[in-house]
């Protein structure tokens, strides 16, 4: 818990870490009856105790629960010269204001997961043939298809997308499908698999270059 300079605080109960600091106006609000730090100055003195790691889950789950709010977070910045959360803080600003504006909330996931593995850079929403792809990578001509069941649960739709798929093949384009259910259950398997397409390697036990 973070508490201004000078306050005398004995914590009760073990596991309760006290940090202290001045707070300025903007850094306090409430829940219920209880003072308590703001979503943005409570993200800059975590950053202080935890690795970059453990701050970006704490981040993304901020940003997930619509609770963040860049410039909040800038302010504190401004006010923190000299400590320590400053640059991990900032680094997280810059790649959060980096990511291009998607279309879908399957598209924001997809880059904050490319984020979290590091994935190389890529384009989204760009033509390939004539038609759009959610994702590409040129180089590796690997692209990268987002099924939500909104814009792919009817038969015709299903078909379209395969047919597509064989003819991007044929011009040597491989194609990736990715759901909300393998960003939710299986993000580091979908992750290496990537890695490896993204290398010309087969993700298959077997598979050649």
């Amino acid at each position: 818990m973070t508490a201004p300079v000078g306050r005398q605080y004995r914590p009760g109960r073990l596991g309760i870490r006290l940090h202290r600091g001045k707070l300025h106006d903007g850094d306090g609000t409430s829940q219920g009856d209880i003072p308590v730090t703001t979503v943005a100055r409570t993200l800059f003195d975590y950053a202080e105790v935890v690795d970059f790691g453990q701050l970006e889950q704490a981040w993304e789950e901020a940003d997930r629960l619509k609770l963040l709010r860049l410039g909040a977070v800038e302010r504190v910045c401004e006010r923190g010269y000299g400590r320590r959360a400053l640059k991990p803080v900032r680094r997280l600003l810059a790649d959060t204001r980096a990511v291009t504006r998607t279309r879908s909330p399957l598209e924001d996931r997809f880059q904050s997961f490319c984020r979290h593995y590091a994935l190389p850079p890529h384009s989204i929403n760009v033509d390939v043939l004539g038609k759009e792809v959610d994702v590409l990578w040129a180089g590796a001509k690997l692209i990268v298809e987002l099924d939500s069941w909104e814009f792919h649960s009817h038969r015709a739709a299903f078909q379209r997308d395969r047919a597509r798929d064989i003819r991007l093949l044929v011009a040597g384009y491989r194609t990736a499908r990715v759901t909300h259910d393998r960003l939710d259950d299986e993000h580091a398997t979908l992750a290496e698999e990537l890695t490896q397409l993204l290398r010309g390697v087969s993700p298959h036990p077997g598979g050649s270059r």
